[in-house]
């Protein structure tokens, strides 16, 4: 496939649908209906994940960058400072979580909205755009995470936006996109540019826009590599350290294991398959087959894109997460759609509004189903952290303290200490699960913690205390 097509520079096609999106307004016209969307994606997530909800791991590393929710935990090599970036307005004032979760719900709608913006009036069914950013929103793992300082969701809706724009040639917009998804990671970030740049070799001010994007987005992420990894390479070698080490794999299978959960699936071996949340992953490939054959030339950038931005998960990653695809998804979703509407246009109505109702009913049923065990599940487990915060009080652990282990992030963030670094006073406890190796520790008293959703979680109390 040829990722060179994207239509020439058409001015006159461009100030008329500029004017087109002017007519309309920001939310009305074609792009209403792309709005309901929107919001339903945000209400959905709150109503089915709850706002308090404690932080997970990843998100307590970058929302306690702020002193609300301090102390500061350490900040590994693999994060870029886009959701540090985005929290702000909340994290700064406040550290109530129910404002933070409710925030980044309505974050997430916009993003939605203005993701899959750039698109509409693009092709002759006007509900392809919002179907397709329905059907996204619509996956449990999505949903999750809208209301999560997390940078999956943006990463995607800026992927999305950014081809959008590149065909449009809306170069703000492209570079606005671009640079949001350097922001939030900037591995992404130059994955979703390489098809771009390729596709506008022969248009300078799209390239240039795409150039500049770069420059926005991944330029913080250079400096600080040079500040405090000693230079970019350093930083991807440590950030591959970190991530179990960067080598070829394949590890598609372990993302179909990863669709009915865990969070993340590391090792994925032993977990089975969810055979029921397959169908759609299974339709996923012929669909958008036939929505390229359909769209070749609206689409074509889309799934090359999509194939550029999943390299690194497939190929490189050697565990899983439904999240780390969630680009991949979302760059799919219009392809996808095109591909379903050329299917049942073959079917005679009532037959194909049978064949659609059937697809909706039952992967809302099986999706927000999903959702909500998980929702369940990590209400209980990460209620653990204040059970072990507590045993860690009853042995005398308070603030300020320090804690070490391969646990001891979200257990530090809740009992306001800070975790063990270089350089650092020896720790007041270690914390510990299932098979963790205690190291310095082993000498120390050892703690089991009574009542966890999670067994084996212990802790290990210096002798000397």
């Amino acid at each position: 496939m040829d990722v060179r097509e994207v239509p020439a520079e058409e001015p006159v096609a461009r100030v008329k649908w500029i004017r087109r999106v002017g007519r309309a307004g920001v939310v009305g016209g074609p792009a209403r209906p792309l709005g309901v969307v929107a919001v339903l994606f945000g209400a959905v997530a709150l109503v089915l994940v709850p706002p308090w909800l404690a932080l997970g791991w990843d998100e307590i590393v970058y929302v306690s960058r702020w002193d609300a929710f301090g102390p500061a935990t350490p900040f590994s090599a693999p994060r870029s400072r886009g959701v540090p970036l985005l929290v702000a307005p909340v994290a700064a004032v406040t550290d109530s979580v129910v404002a933070l979760r409710c925030y980044l719900a309505v974050t997430a709608s916009l993003a939605l909205y203005w993701g899959f913006r750039p698109w509409v009036g693009e092709f002759t069914s006007r509900a392809a755009v919002p179907v397709a950013a329905g059907a996204y929103g619509s996956l449990w793992f999505a949903l999750f995470y809208a209301g999560s300082a997390m940078p999956n969701h943006y990463v995607a809706m800026a992927a999305v936006a950014a081809v959008g724009c590149a065909r449009r040639n809306l170069w703000l917009g492209l570079a606005a996109a671009v640079a949001v998804a350097g922001l939030m990671r900037a591995t992404d970030a130059l994955f979703l540019a390489l098809p771009l740049l390729l596709s506008a070799w022969r248009r300078p001010r799209t390239l240039s826009a795409v150039l500049v994007g770069l420059a926005a987005g991944v330029g913080p992420w250079v400096v600080e590599a040079q500040r405090r990894f000693g230079g970019v390479r350093e930083r991807l070698a440590e950030a591959s350290e970190i991530q179990g080490g960067t080598d070829w794999t394949f590890s598609l299978f372990k993302h179909a294991t990863a669709l009915d959960g865990p969070l993340l699936c590391r090792p994925c071996e032993g977990d089975p398959m969810a055979w029921q949340l397959l169908v759609w992953w299974l339709l996923l490939p012929p669909l958008v087959a036939l929505g390229l054959y359909a769209a070749r030339r609206q689409v074509g950038l889309l799934v090359v894109t999509a194939a550029s931005m999943s390299f690194t998960y497939l190929f490189l990653i050697d565990y899983a997460a439904a999240r780390f695809l969630l680009p991949v998804y979302a760059l799919l979703a219009l392809p996808a759609v095109l591909g379903l509407e050329r299917f049942t246009s073959h079917l005679s109505s009532p037959a194909a509004a049978t064949l659609l109702v059937a697809i909706v009913a039952g992967q809302l049923a099986l999706q927000l189903t999903v959702l909500r065990g998980h929702a369940r599940i990590q209400e209980d487990a990460r209620a653990d952290w204040d059970r072990v915060a507590g045993v860690l009080r009853d042995e005398g652990v308070g603030p300020p303290c320090v804690l070490d282990g391969p646990q001891a992030i979200p257990v530090a963030h809740t009992l306001g200490c800070t975790t063990a670094g270089p350089g650092q006073s020896p720790p007041d406890a270690t914390v510990l699960r299932g098979d963790d190796d205690p190291g310095p520790a082993a000498g120390g008293r050892t703690v089991d913690v009574p009542g966890t959703y999670n067994a084996d979680w212990r802790v290990v109390v210096p002798a000397t205390r």
